[in-house]
């Protein structure tokens, strides 16, 4: 059986992704430092990882329905636009919470509240890469056997 998608751009995707997380978590150690202008650099970088994620996400959705592979193909398909596109809304989400938490910490520094709220979008962060994980390997990896 052929698979519908590319591996190699999912393979970037998943790049992307990963090194996000590794951004985020330089982040959050120069929040710890109080270092306000690297904090917000290294957020920066993972706001743009993550959007570059999202933006081939979308591309490789636009792909399958320019190919005839929508959603209401097969239950595979149906599946698999609810589970990753329910991740890719969670990847959206993330980057709006990313980004209004920089615009505060640019105005107000790094304040004990504002180094808490990075805290938890770090875990949340950290969670969509180990989704995207299992994800990558039931849908794209064991899915192409």
């Amino acid at each position: 059986m052929e698979t519908i998608y590319n591996g190699p751009f999912v393979l970037i995707e998943t790049l992307l992704l990963l090194t996000s997380s590794f951004t985020a978590g330089l982040g959050m150690l120069y929040a710890f430092k109080k270092n306000k202008n690297l904090t917000i650099t290294f957020f920066a970088i993972t706001f743009l990882l993550g959007a570059g994620f999202l933006g081939l996400e979308l591309s490789e959705f636009s792909n399958l329905f320019a190919e005839g592979n929508g959603f209401g193909k097969s239950a595979f398909l149906s599946s698999f636009f609810s589970l990753v596109g329910t991740h890719g809304l969670h990847i959206a989400s993330g980057l709006l919470w990313m980004l209004v938490v920089m615009i505060a910490v640019y105005f107000k520094g790094l304040t004990t509240g504002l180094v808490r709220k990075l805290v938890l979008l770090s875990l949340f962060w950290h969670f969509l890469d180990i989704v995207w994980i299992f994800i990558f390997t039931v849908v794209y990896l064991i899915g192409a056997l």
